[in-house]
């Protein structure tokens, strides 16, 4: 019980010394740190810009908006009709994909070996068609469908329709190009 109220008259004391601390004209070192403002300027214009900013979201949106808009879900109606279009074709194909036969004439083996190259050389192209849909998707789905990768730019929404699953604008595609073609002499 003694220690009890040695550690209850300790904390009283620790108020009692608090208290004095509080009692002082003279603030401590760490109370004149602490110490802000009341209202600081910057909170004010921060308060006028946001109400700006809601304002600006707040305009209805233009006719080029609205258009924009329509044609990105016509777009993605479009992209998701391909996708199962091209789902569909590679099932047929690999149920009919023919397998290794051998024919007694070497030129019939080659024609049949040739063919069947060709056949899975499509569908990988296919199946990398598919990726690039699935990515097209997920950029609809997050906000990011029709911004350049290169540029930041909106991509023209005919290039849009024309080539869904494209990533850059006329300007920076162009410029790629010119790169490859440079990069190949």
């Amino acid at each position: 019980m003694t220690k009890k109220k040695k550690t209850k008259t300790s904390a009283a004391a620790k108020k009692a010394g608090k208290n004095k601390l509080a009692r002082s004209s003279k603030p401590s070192k760490k109370q004149q740190k602490s110490r802000k403002p009341a209202v600081p300027k910057t909170r004010v214009k921060l308060k006028a810009v946001k109400a700006a900013a809601q304002k600006e979201k707040a305009k209805k949106p233009t006719l080029r908006d609205i258009f924009r808009v329509k044609k990105l879900h016509e777009i993605r109606k479009k992209i998701l009709k391909q996708r199962a279009l091209l789902l569909a074709e590679a099932k047929e194909a690999l149920n009919a994909l023919p397998g290794q036969t051998v024919f007694p004439d070497m030129g019939d083996q080659a024609t049949a070996e040739t063919d069947r190259n060709f056949m899975l050389r499509l569908r990988s192209r296919e199946q990398k068609l598919i990726k690039k849909i699935d990515d097209a998707l997920d950029r609809i789905d997050n906000g990011t469908f029709g911004i350049c990768d290169e540029c930041g730019m909106e991509i023209n929404i005919k290039r849009l329709d024309a080539r869904p699953v494209t990533t850059l604008c006329m300007e920076c595609k162009t410029q790629q190009e010119e790169e490859e073609r440079i990069r190949e002499s």
